[in-house]
């Protein structure tokens, strides 16, 4: 048992199970799939659909607290993708047809960019990460909004439509298509941070950074990747999140969810001072948390209380995963034992 605790998924993984089990106790049919129009439909698909853009978010955040950074701009970059692709797709903006591919590489790209920003006040203009990733979570959302002109862009009768809602919502072998969006990218950013180089530099950068430099180390450039990394996540899980509902409402898309990101991390496991990290276990963090939403919805609370009562349920989680707390927790149980007897 202490053998499996040393792992990082291990924790998040029984917080998930748990959720599973309380589920098949108290929710009434929780574990009930059917198939409606040739795929399937549950509250288990409902966790799978929904948790792709937090998962896609967890991992670029993942590689950027590794670095001891934080990135709390990725909602507003969320809005700014969503924002240009539906409007390009809804042929809002005059220099575009209205295509599929113009959407998606310009909506990317405005991540890269907002990525590469980041890591450039970071990295070479030195600003501490949660300020200089504070400056466009402020303005980000401004910049959406004058995408599209202050107004919700719908997009349910351009001709493009069909394909781009099938990225955020459609279905590939009965499964929601983003999923497998998830896998592809979990599976790339694994054999990067594994098979090469580039993940020891950045345990090396978040341990102890003045070290990684003097041992030949390029850490400017280390923080500049990881921040256009996490930049392009946010803006995938834009489009995706965009495609879902058909449209973008920059006042409201991605709002809050870099701080579910963040705590995806911490229920990973990952320590957010830097170092050794676990990107497979940040994405089971981003599964705990939405199974949690959904098992909040499906009991009724009423939605202004949702954030208080996951914020009660991520504490406990993250206390338990505390080394020290359970430590104390086993010191206390063994003065009780010693003090009854």
């Amino acid at each position: 048992m202490k053998n499996l605790t040393k792992y990082k998924a291990f924790w998040p993984t029984v917080a998930f199970v748990v959720l599973l089990i309380f589920n098949a106790f108290f929710t009434k049919n929780f574990f009930a799939i059917s198939i409606v129009d040739g795929h399937l439909f549950g509250n288990l698909i409902d966790i799978i659909k929904n948790v792709s853009p937090l998962a896609l978010l967890s991992i670029g955040m993942t590689l950027v607290i590794a670095t001891g950074g934080i990135d709390i701009s990725v909602g507003s970059v969320v809005a700014i993708s969503g924002a240009l692709a539906c409007s390009i797709i809804d042929k809002r903006l005059g220099f575009f047809d209205g295509s599929l591919a113009a959407a998606l590489i310009f909506g990317l790209l405005a991540g890269v960019l907002c990525g590469l920003w980041n890591g450039f006040l970071v990295s070479k203009v030195k600003i501490q990460p949660i300020v200089a990733t504070l400056i466009l979570m402020t303005a980000g959302r401004g910049v959406a909004q004058l995408i599209t002109k202050g107004k919700i862009v719908t997009i349910n009768s351009a001709p493009m439509m069909k394909q781009y809602y099938f990225l955020g919502a459609g279905y590939f072998l009965g499964l929601p298509f983003a999923i497998f969006i998830v896998a592809i990218i979990l599976v790339g950013m694994l054999m990067l941070v594994r098979k090469t180089a580039f993940g020891l530099f950045l345990e090396s950068l978040g341990i102890n950074s003045r070290s990684s430099r003097l041992s030949g180390v390029n850490t400017d450039r280390i923080k500049l990747v990881v921040y256009t990394i996490s930049g392009f996540m946010a803006a995938l899980s834009g489009i995706l999140i965009s495609s879902n509902i058909k449209g973008a409402d920059c006042n409201n898309a991605g709002l809050f969810i870099e701080m579910d990101a963040i705590l995806s991390v911490a229920i990973g496991g990952n320590s957010l001072a830097g170092g050794r990290f676990s990107i497979t276990s940040s994405v089971l963090g981003a599964f705990v948390i939405q199974c949690l939403t959904t098992t909040v919805y499906a009991f009724g609370v009423p939605p202004e209380t949702i954030l208080l009562v996951k914020a009660f349920v991520i504490v406990i989680l993250c206390l338990f995963q505390s080394q020290s707390f359970r430590q104390k927790l086993m010191a206390w149980r063994e003065g009780k034992k010693v003090h009854s007897a």
